[in-house]
């Protein structure tokens, strides 16, 4: 659904607005594709003639959330995913800006292939998106890509995606240079030869199942390294998805230590475990894997605190043949778009996380990581705004899914909360009615 931009107030609303620690019951107004005002008392006060008056009684807005990590397929991939079908899923999902992944066919290592993303994307999709360009070319780990021109092309940060830079020379160099240009790295901790045949996470329940284990040493060393480099060259990192309480410890200790250090969890090890794997459920078999309840328990505790920065949805698109195969040959990755928020409220039901925290995670801390515009309600800023109904109970049915590909963790999940209007650049994209 895309409607004109006339002037929209958001009336009598609990407004959240993470980027001035806002929570009060208020107004937003909408105009020219940008927040006029979000306080009390607008509506009482007299708003443009033919503003679309919208009463947001019992419901929250907030600024649009900005997934940090999303596989879309284009180019080369478009069966698993385009930027039409991701965006029509993100807008369902109250993501309102999509920050892509460089893994694609070809990689995304030179500026024409920058370009070409951000024109595709302008002319496809009803969300923002914006690419991370690879750190290395090929994405191979050896040569660094031109990170100063692919900044200047509109590369938002740079990674290898779910590949993990071996060399500590190359990511060395890499991490000097882009600090010259204020760029982040962001990088996929799991060293793959202490990964190497497992498939889920090592312990007694990978055992039970017969399946080989993954140590959380494999997260833990990289990271130790990460830091160490980090320390070495003054550089801005992000770990991309840390997992386990190991990895806590040292991302605590480098930011004691006054590293420019930040982390992202995805939505999925936030709220499951192994457990949830039970009999060999593939759709539940992620990388990193799901581990331990405890660790689950630390990561939540990370977010609230604020050790963690950014809740991500690590949405990975996968087809039925990939899929639908023993779980130790099945392919990694779930599709997150549209689970990202409703799974995330679970935490705010249960009084783990309050919803202030969580949208600080999915919106403002990475508007403000990446340099964008949005994350925030604040005059001026752009009208990326969703509306979430916090109590609406629903069962999540996979064909209702808009990504193409349906391989969610949470099949027939019951949820609570969802949201109901995702609005782009003061353009209502989606209304869920």
């Amino acid at each position: 659904m895309l409607t004109d931009r006339r002037p929209i107030l958001l009336a009598n609303a609990r407004v959240i607005d993470p980027s001035r620690d806002l929570d009060i019951n208020g107004d937003v107004l909408i105009a020219d594709g940008t927040i006029r005002d979000a306080r009390k008392g607008i509506g009482a006060a007299g708003v443009p003639e033919g503003t679309e008056i919208i009463n947001c009684a019992g419901k929250v807005v907030a600024p649009g959330l900005i997934d940090m990590r999303a596989f879309v397929g284009e180019p080369g991939a478009g069966h698993r995913e385009t930027f039409a079908s991701a965006s029509l899923a993100a807008a369902a999902g109250g993501i309102t800006t999509i920050v892509c992944q460089p893994d694609t066919k070809p990689v995304i290592d030179n500026s024409a292939t920058v370009d070409f993303v951000l024109r595709r994307a302008r002319d496809t999709a009803i969300v923002n998106i914006h690419p991370m360009a690879a750190l290395t070319k090929g994405l191979n780990g050896e040569e660094m890509t031109e990170i100063g021109l692919l900044k200047a092309a509109g590369a938002v940060a740079f990674t290898d995606g779910d590949r993990s830079v071996m060399n500590a020379q190359v990511l060395r160099r890499a991490l000097t240079y882009a600090r010259d240009f204020g760029a982040l790295i962001v990088h996929h901790t799991e060293d793959p030869s202490l990964v190497g045949e497992g498939v889920m996470n090592e312990g007694e329940f990978a055992s039970r199942l017969g399946l080989m284990g993954i140590p959380n040493a494999s997260e833990a060393v990289m990271l130790e390294r990460d830091m160490r480099l980090v320390k070495l060259t003054g550089g801005r990192y992000h770990a991309a998805s840390l997992t386990c309480t190991d990895s806590l410890e040292i991302l605590k200790r480098a930011k004691d230590d006054g590293l420019d250090v930040s982390a992202s969890v995805s939505i999925n090890h936030l709220t499951l475990n192994e457990n949830d794997i039970g009999p060999y459920r593939t759709f539940l078999k992620l990388s990193p894997p799901l581990r331990t309840e405890d660790d689950r328990n630390a990561l939540v505790a990370a977010l609230k605190s604020g050790l963690i920065d950014v809740v991500m949805s690590d949405h990975n698109p996968q087809d039925v043949e990939v899929k639908r195969l023993p779980f130790a040959e099945a392919a990694p990755g779930a599709i997150g778009l549209e689970t990202m928020l409703p799974a995330g409220l679970r935490l705010v039901h249960a009084g783990e996380v309050d919803l202030k925290s969580l949208i600080r995670a999915m919106s403002t801390k990475p508007a403000e990581l990446l340099n964008l515009p949005g994350g925030s309600l604040r005059a001026g800023a752009p009208a990326d705004v969703i509306v979430i109904d916090l109590d609406v109970p629903w069962i999540l049915d996979p064909a209702e899914l808009k990504s193409q590909c349906k391989n969610t963790p949470f099949d027939e999940a019951r949820l609570t909360g969802r949201v109901t209007r995702t609005i782009v650049g003061g353009r209502t994209v989606y209304e869920f009615v």
